[in-house]
This record gives structure tokens, C-alpha cells and sequence, in this order.
């Protein structure tokens, strides 16, 4: 079993910004740069087989290079029961279009639909019980975040091995767009 995921890179220089907004909140279980990306879907543990055929599908994704823009910050969850905080990417259709395009490769694949809906961001921390009041603080504080226009022109298969100081990513298999 491999645990699986496909994802955008972020540029260098986009990383950098993000890292030094990477503070302010006690506790908070920062991630490190190279862990930085945008999820198009997570596709859990499956089995080699079904990777491969998931690896076939997701090669046959017709979608052409797009711009994108990071904007805003915010967390999932409510109360003591927040437990990330993220950078938000504004609505692109055309990034929707590559998610949905991802959902459709899984379900080829043989793997069960996603049931939440689509929020793109990139998650900056990891959190367990963490003061609402100092979240509240930490996204008034980065919510005009916005950053250049990014182009993808690929994303990725990406496997994730969890370990004691969070998950590590390895890039499996990369797909050119248009």
C-alpha cells in the first residue's frame, strides 16, 4: 500500500513569503517549506495496482497552463477544535477544472469519491488545541496575504510516508498541462 496524493508545487520565491508568515501562534506545528504545495486530491492508501492505474489516468489529464494567485489566510475547524491554518488560493475555474479532472482519474481508478468539497490553500500548520483567540490574531494579521501571479504548467503524484514530526512527500510521477 502507498499513500498517494496529487498536488501543485509552489516556486521558491512563493515558498520564502509563506515561511516568513510561518509564526505568532503557540504550539502551532509549522510545516517546513518543502512541504508546502496545493492539494488537488488526496487519494489515501491504495494498493500498487491501483497506483498504477491511477498514474495512467492522471496522465491523461488534458488541461492547459494556468495562472494562480494565493490570497487570504484562514484555519479549519472552530473553537479549541481548529486544527490547521492555511494561505487561500482565489477561485481560478481552471484549477477547479484540474481538481475535478483529478477526482475523475480516482474514481477510473477504482478509488471511492472525495466527499468534501474542493477548498484549495495550502496548509502552513498543524494545530491541537490551539488558543481561538491567537488563530483569530494570526489570520487578521496575514488575511490580505496575495501573492504574484503563479503559472502552472504540471502538478503531481506525490507520496506521503507519515513520521513522528509530521508526514514527509516524495514527487512519484509529474504531469505536464496542455
Amino acid at each position: 500500500m502507498i499513500r498517494l496524493f496529487a498536488a501543485l508545487a509552489l516556486p521558491p520565491e512563493i515558498v520564502k513569503g509563506l515561511v516568513r508568515r510561518q509564526n505568532g501562534v503557540e504550539f502551532a506545528r509549522w510545516r517546513p517549506p518543502e512541504s508546502l504545495h496545493i492539494t488537488l486530491r488526496f487519494f489515501g492508501e491504495v494498493r500498487q495496482d491501483v497506483a498504477r492505474d491511477l498514474d495512467a489516468e492522471l496522465a491523461g489529464i488534458d488541461v492547459p497552463p494556468f495562472e494562480i494567485v494565493l490570497e487570504g489566510a484562514g484555519s479549519f475547524g472552530e473553537g479549541r477544535d481548529i486544527h490547521a491554518i492555511w494561505a487561500g488560493v482565489e477561485e481560478s475555474p481552471i484549477l477547479r477544472r484540474l481538481a475535478d479532472a483529478c477526482e475523475t482519474a480516482a474514481r477510473r481508478a477504482g478509488l471511492k469519491p472525495e466527499k468534501r468539497n474542493y477548498k484549495p490553500h495550502v496548509t502552513l500548520a498543524y494545530l491541537k488545541q490551539a488558543d481561538p483567540a491567537e488563530v483569530a490574531a494570526w489570520i487578521q494579521g496575514n488575511n490580505l496575504l496575495k501573492s504574484p501571479p503563479i503559472t502552472v504548467d504540471r502538478f503531481g503524484l506525490y507520496s506521503s510516508t507519515l513520521g513522528g514530526e509530521g508526514s514527509h512527500y516524495r514527487l512519484e510521477a509529474e504531469y505536464p498541462l496542455g
